[in-house]
């Protein structure tokens, strides 16, 4: 007898529950960025500018790349004199070990700064966050929420970025080769980098709210309701 009674317990618990819609998370997430604008603006700027710089790097190596592709002399030279360490022999730049870790630095100060946005934020939204838990949203639909606002911010920061240094990229070797860049373009490679980079700026937004959700998720929603703004 103890048993069916907390069996239907149990059922009648989760009939309570709060079960939303894809689209009506997608919706919550979407009106929270827009309530928290600017907060959100700063977030995805330090995100692009990271994949901006990641971008930038990768797409001028692909352009250096198309130049000593094309076999041609003076370009080589050019290469040499803007700075890159190649020999007769070599067909391909490749990125330098300074470039390589200032590429990763970069990328971890831009995750260490949204882990640091994501809590603030966790904090400004105590009560939102127990109302919701009082209600009954699971856990994981907080989860959620946070990880669809981070890969919104995510895939703005780095699709913009990622054009932005793609642009970037392009009139440096303008001005660094001469409208000889523009013909030695592996556009499909170049294509390549920039989906790298946006990639890049989803997964690290991705990272960098994890923590922040989880501590979330893990709000009792007593506390949280009792908290002052």
């Amino acid at each position: 007898m103890t048993t069916e009674t907390n069996s239907h317990k149990s059922s009648v618990q989760r009939n309570r529950l709060v079960v939303l819609p894809f689209k009506k998370a997608i919706e919550i997430s979407f009106k929270n960025i827009q309530v928290r604008f600017f907060r959100s603006l700063i977030t995805t700027l330090s995100l692009m500018l990271a994949v901006s710089f990641l971008s930038f790097t990768n797409i001028s190596i692909d352009i250096a790349d198309g130049l000593l592709a094309g076999r041609d002399e003076h370009a080589r030279e050019s290469l040499v004199r803007a700075g890159y360490d190649i020999t007769p022999g070599d067909t391909s730049v490749g990125s330098t070990a300074k470039q390589r870790w200032i590429v990763i630095l970069s990328l971890v100060v831009c995750v260490v700064g949204i882990v640091n946005a994501q809590l603030i934020a966790v904090t400004e939204r105590f009560r939102e966050i127990g109302t919701m838990k009082c209600l009954g949203a699971l856990d994981r639909f907080v989860v959620k929420l946070f990880f669809l606002e981070a890969g919104m911010q995510g895939v703005a920061g780095g699709a913009i970025g990622a054009l932005g240094g793609a642009i970037f990229a392009l009139l440096n070797a303008i001005l660094v080769f001469g409208t000889t860049a523009l013909v030695s373009v592996p556009w499909l490679k170049m294509l390549v980098s920039m989906l790298n980079a946006t990639g890049v700026g989803i997964l690290l937004s991705l990272i960098g709210v994890f923590y922040p959700a989880i501590i979330a998720a893990r709000m009792q929603p007593i506390e949280a309701m009792r908290v002052e703004q």
